[in-house]
């Protein structure tokens, strides 16, 4: 239960106990973003969100961080229109020292002039980082055409040229201003007690800050539409992106649950109409999805699509037509039914954190309407009636008003013309009824489970055993939320495939849920709405598997449904040719995330034979020969039960658990093969450095090593030897970002495999710092190998994993993943139960041996892309 209480001098805490795990959650929301900057300010919200962290007048620059991640914590930040929002996660026993240090960054930051001119240069990087991404240049040109004189039309992080014209008066006169107890919310969670917490609270946010409230500032008020507004963008991209959007009010305003209902059954999940009939029936779009934003004053309805650029027209056309029959037709009652208990089941989900719980005060208590907002909100859900839907969608769905946004490239020759002709059509013909949704029975409401406290009250010890057909059962119970997580996990991936096959595993991965033997792909998301959860399947570089979040009460039909997609996928011809083709356009369309296309090329450079060369993805010529048959083929070669690794966690019955997996998983369908023997590659015989030219704001780098295997127990020490480099206290951090402004983005990553993986370091840069930034990223790499690391360091990134580690795993889907996986994988359970013990016992000694041991650079591998 929530308490809610407000100091002397104005600033309000919302407080939740979970003793669940022993963390604690700590946020400051501050009631100010970038929609409350004068046009001189632009981006200035966003600036503090970098400075607060870079000292106080008790902390220098860097110690914020570093203080947090050696008490085995997590510090970071965000800004959006209308909150700055200074989270910190900790292990509950250093709860105090978290607050403190929050409480000192809010309240003392000292805004150095020379750290400022540093963090202005790095906000600089990521405003060019933004400019290399498709999607957030599409969104801007959203904001910018739905908004023509509030300032939800700006980019919250502002302009390179606002940005750079900042000063510290002009940051401290923001700070002054908005940083006052009055205009602050302190959102706690976790394991605590509510008589310490006040007192910490007082000590730390008490007494009188010399920063009296100035009240809000005033905002300008969008003029109602008065017709369509449409603005095409035409730019350097593969894909096209598209908005259609309506305005609709503020969060406060009384339609908003039934927009937010609407936005649901639009185009939320697989089972929305436009999914179904846009993307699913049609094949028009790569991805399609709705929203209704609604912050704290009026905002926008919005449907986006990314599609091949030539479906333009008849996509938005189709698009249309799906949201006039949502004017003209009343919502089924048993599709309302069950979209009013995934939210019900949504706010349960967002309780197995106590971050995500934090996150939930936070946010309803700086919304106008309190923290009894969420109660309200919750019960206007549960009275919403088809009516309502469609009254909704009559006021704010019209045409005549809509705003089309596009971002195309030149060749589409999408026009304002082409566009006016779409929306006519729709309007003038709508006609349309998405696909019926399957008439099968829906299961009755799962009968209540016996209450925890008369079966158990804690969790238990991990359960293990083998079934008659070979597969392994992992079970562990963890009841303080009534939710339950599945993985069946398989050997195999990318690690199995070869150039001629490359992307079967993504392909398996993608087609899995799109129906069974018994059940249409329809079927099998509606099912996954009416049991509150979903069920999805994800192949890697050395693994396939399926995984499924339920609520309890509905674990045995979830289990069923699990089981019935795994052991008896239909691979139906026309759902494989679908997601083949959207996986084809996911090929095409690699250019537009050049990060991710820096790692490909790493991949391709460091392994020349070996399988983990090739991209997830695959290839267009060897995904264009996958079908049915291939699939179907590899399912039953690589997928039988005799191979599997199921584990169960969550708030479920030992006996229950085994009853089911006995019933479905305890006999082979005996097609399995044998394990695929794969040679380890041996690393470079020399330096490899490959190149590819793209035209980005941003350049690239990848600068990486031959490591370690999965079972190689070293590869714990790389751990730690990668987060002594990584983190906002890492030396990568520190060094390239803090203290050179080299990049936003900087770390450094270790990937395990069944074979050697790699260790590599990445930075994206502007192309003027490239030299610079390799030489820095490789100064590093020199210093960790050649030099012993100070014990405090070594401390704080053993501390930092650790912690990292407890916070990771309160959900049960990252339990069940990382218990079926290690299972599968051979390293079994010891990573899980004393994963924390083995990174304690690491030394100085043993980081630089394994650092000597990784650290060849006459056998790195580089990858540059970018201009």
């Amino acid at each position: 239960m929530a308490i809610r209480y407000a100091l002397p001098n104005g600033l309000t805490v919302v407080f939740e106990e979970q003793h669940a795990a022993k963390v604690a959650a700590f946020q400051v929301w501050v009631k100010a973003g970038s929609a409350d900057e004068r046009p001189d300010q632009a981006g200035l919200a966003h600036l503090h969100e970098h400075m607060l962290f870079k000292g106080t007048e008790r902390r220098g620059p860097g110690e914020i961080a570093r203080d947090i991640e050696a008490h085995g914590g997590e510090i970071n930040a965000w800004t959006s229109f209308d909150q700055t929002v200074y989270h910190i996660v900790i292990a509950s026993q250093f709860a105090r020292t978290g607050l403190d240090i929050l409480g000192d960054a809010v309240r003392r930051s000292a805004f150095d002039k020379e750290e400022l001119a540093r963090e202005i240069e790095v906000v600089c990087e990521e405003i060019k980082r933004s400019f290399d991404s498709p999607s957030r240049r599409a969104s801007r040109g959203l904001f910018a055409t739905a908004f023509q004189t509030h300032p939800y039309r700006l980019p919250v992080i502002g302009t390179e040229e606002s940005v750079r014209s900042f000063t510290r008066e002009k940051v401290l006169e923001f700070y002054h201003r908005h940083y006052t107890p009055k205009n602050l919310v302190l959102s706690v969670a976790g394991d605590l007690r509510e008589p310490e917490l006040r007192e910490w609270v007082e000590e730390i946010f008490g007494g009188d800050w010399g920063r009296p409230y100035a009240g809000p500032v005033p905002r300008p008020r969008e003029a109602a539409p008065t017709g369509r507004r449409i603005h095409i963008q035409a730019e350097d991209v593969k894909e096209a992106y598209l908005h259609l959007s309506f305005p609709i009010p503020e969060l406060e305003h009384p339609d908003v649950p039934a927009l937010d209902m609407l936005a649901m059954i639009a185009g939320q999940g697989e089972s929305s109409w436009l999914v179904r009939e846009v993307k699913h029936r049609q094949h028009l779009v790569n991805d399609i999805h709705a929203s209704a934003y609604t912050p704290k004053d009026p905002g926008i309805f919005s449907v986006a699509l990314t599609l091949p650029p030539a479906q333009a027209t008849k996509a938005l056309t189709q698009a249309a037509r799906v949201l006039e029959a949502l004017r003209t037709t009343l919502v089924p009652e048993d599709e309302l039914r069950t979209l009013k208990s995934a939210v019900e089941a949504e706010s349960v989900y967002r309780k197995e954190t106590v971050q995500g719980t934090a996150r939930n005060l936070g946010s309803y208590q700086t919304s106008p309407g309190g923290l009894e907002s969420e109660a309200r909100y919750m019960e206007d859900i549960r009275g919403l009636k088809r009516e309502d839907l469609l009254r909704v969608a009559q006021k704010y769905l019209r045409l005549e008003h809509a705003i089309f946004t596009a971002l195309v490239p030149p060749a589409a020759e999408l026009t304002q013309d082409a566009v006016n002709a779409a929306l006519d059509e729709a309007a003038r013909a709508p006609g349309l009824t998405p696909p019926e949704r399957a008439a099968r029975p829906v299961p009755p409401e799962a009968p209540a489970r016996p209450a925890r406290s008369t079966v158990a009250s804690a969790r238990s010890e991990v359960h293990q055993e083998k079934l008659p057909s070979g597969a392994t059962l992992v079970v562990r119970v963890e009841p303080h939320v009534p939710l339950f997580s599945m993985r069946a996990a398989f050997s195999g991936g990318l690690r199995y495939e070869t150039p001629e096959d490359n992307g079967i595993t993504t392909l398996v991965s993608r087609t899995l849920t799109r129906g069974t033997a018994t059940l249409s792909a329809d079927e099998v998301s509606q099912l996954s709405d009416i049991y509150a959860g979903n069920v999805s399947a994800q192949g890697g570089r050395n693994s396939v598997s399926l995984k499924a979040d339920f609520l309890s009460r509905y674990f045995e039909p979830g289990f069923r449904l699990f089981a019935d997609c795994l052991l008896n996928p239909a691979f139906r011809e026309e759902e494989v040719a679908r997601e083949r083709s959207l996986l084809l356009q996911d090929i095409l369309t690699r250019e537009d995330k050049p990060s991710s296309l820096a790692f490909e090329l790493f991949a391709r450079t460091l392994y020349r034979e070996h399988p983990y060369r090739l991209p997830l993805t695959g290839e267009k010529a060897s995904v264009e020969k996958l079908g049915s048959e291939q699939l179907r083929a590899y399912h039953r070669a690589h997928m039988d039960p005799s191979q599997m690794t199921l584990s169960v966690v969550g708030d479920v019955r030992v006996e229950e658990v085994r009853a089911l997996a006995l019933e479905y998983f305890g006999t082979s369908r005996g097609g399995a093969v044998k394990a695929k023997p794969v040679l380890p590659e041996a690393p470079p015989s020399s330096a490899r450095t490959e190149k590819k030219e793209l035209a980005r704001a941003q350049t690239h780098l990848v600068m990486g090593f031959q490591a370690a295997r999965l079972t190689d127990p070293w590869r714990i020490t790389l751990d730690v030897l990668s987060t002594v480099l990584s983190g906002q206290g890492g030396r990568l951090f520190v060094e390239l970002r803090d203290k050179r402004s080299m990049a936003y983005s900087v770390s450094s990553f270790s990937m395990d495999g069944l074979d050697p993986g790699y260790f590599a370091v990445y930075m994206g840069t502007s192309p003027e710092k490239v030299d610079a930034a390799v030489a820095g990223m490789r100064k590093e790499l020199e210093r960790i190998r050649d030099e012993p690391i100070p014990d405090a360091e070594l401390e704080r990134a053993k501390q930092h994993i650790i912690g990292a580690y407890e916070i990771d795993l309160q959900r049960n889907s990252a339990r069940a993943t990382l218990l079926a996986l290690d299972t599968c994988y051979g390293v079994g359970l010891d990573n899980f139960l004393h994963y924390s013990e083995h990174v304690a016992k690491v030394t100085a000694a043993d980081v630089q041996e394994v650092a000597r041991r990784v650290i060849d650079f006459d056998r790195m591998a580089m990858a540059v892309v970018g201009p």
